[in-house]
């Protein structure tokens, strides 16, 4: 189980240091643009939040799906700046990311314009990111490393 949690993926510093990167600019983007505003205004949006309409989800209240929502990109977020179960943390926003581009934008279209403000595409291109750390892993400079020492070379 740990090493499901903390695996890092790769230990090569080229790489290990680009994913240092991907994860603190996206991890930030996604915390202080978008989880923090909705922690602050929890009261002012919660009864009005969308809630997924697809087994099991559904049976959320509008409450709980934002809690589920500042949860993922509020902690989430956190976790993966830190590089701390960053595969299960980039699950979870993935996840997320998902719900808002084919549920919450599911009518808008998919890409920003000239007169359009709401699409798909900010969504998209949070779980892009989310793909990639998922896939590779935190890489050596993150807590995951520090955690789960893996003696062997990884290619």
């Amino acid at each position: 189980m740990k090493k499901f949690f903390f695996d890092c993926g790769t230990r090569d510093m080229t790489a290990s240091f680009g994913l240092f990167v991907l994860r603190i600019s996206i991890g930030t983007m996604m915390l202080l643009g978008h989880g923090w505003g909705k922690l602050q205004n929890y009261e002012k949006y919660k009864a009005a939040f969308p809630v997924p309409d697809f087994p099991p989800l559904n049976l959320m209240s509008p409450q709980i799906a934002m809690i589920a929502t500042i949860g993922a990109e509020v902690g989430a977020a956190a976790l993966i700046i830190l590089g701390l179960a960053t595969r299960p943390a980039a699950f979870v926003l993935a996840f997320t990311m998902v719900v808002a581009a084919f549920h919450v934008h599911g009518s808008d279209p998919w890409f920003l314009g000239a007169n359009v403000v709401k699409a798909k595409e900010l969504a998209l291109l949070y779980l892009a990111p989310m793909v990639v750390i998922l896939l590779t892993g935190a890489g050596s400079l993150s807590l995951d490393a520090a955690i789960l020492k893996d003696k062997r070379r990884r290619w």
